[in-house]
């Protein structure tokens, strides 16, 4: 069996983005932030605010990254410099993004925790918040590597 090799300064397109580093990161990434798109969609949403950007972050990340898979998978990229620049800067805003709904997240959970012990918000709402914010921080970590490799390749071209 052939091991796919590639030089970091070019850019995978096809089937490629399957195997190479940092772009087999897609395919989780689109798995945990459809998961927190509907986990959050599927609970009681209060406060509405918070919850809000933590809606607007996991929808706008899952229609970009697959837009990108897209992008990636057609060659559209043209394997130009400019497209690495675009890949390392729109990881780095989902980042920054995941991680500012994941702390949200958290917080807005442990308070429902209050409201969970005096009956007011249901138990099983309060669990699908808690799976919401374990997936929000695995998308964080996916989206930082993806960064941090597209980093890597952005200096070497």
């Amino acid at each position: 069996m052939a091991a796919v090799t590639q030089q970091m300064s070019s850019l995978p397109s096809g089937f490629r983005i399957c195997t190479t580093a940092p772009d087999i990161l897609y395919l989780p990434e689109l798995v945990f932030g459809g998961l927190v798109w509907i986990l959050v969609a599927s609970t009681l949403i209060q406060p509405n605010n918070p919850q809000g950007w933590v809606m607007f972050v996991s929808v706008f990340c899952f229609v970009m990254t697959f837009l990108w898979l897209i992008i990636f998978a057609c060659g559209g990229h043209k394997n130009s410099s400019g497209w690495a620049t675009a890949d390392f800067i729109y990881h780095l805003i989902a980042v920054t993004f995941y991680l500012s709904a994941s702390v949200i997240l958290a917080y807005v959970t442990l308070n429902m925790k209050v409201y969970t012990a005096g009956g007011t918000y249901p138990f099983k709402y309060y669990q699908i918040d808690i799976a919401a914010v374990v997936f929000s921080y695995i998308a964080t970590l996916l989206y930082f590597i993806h960064c941090v490799l597209s980093a890597a390749r952005w200096k070497s071209f």
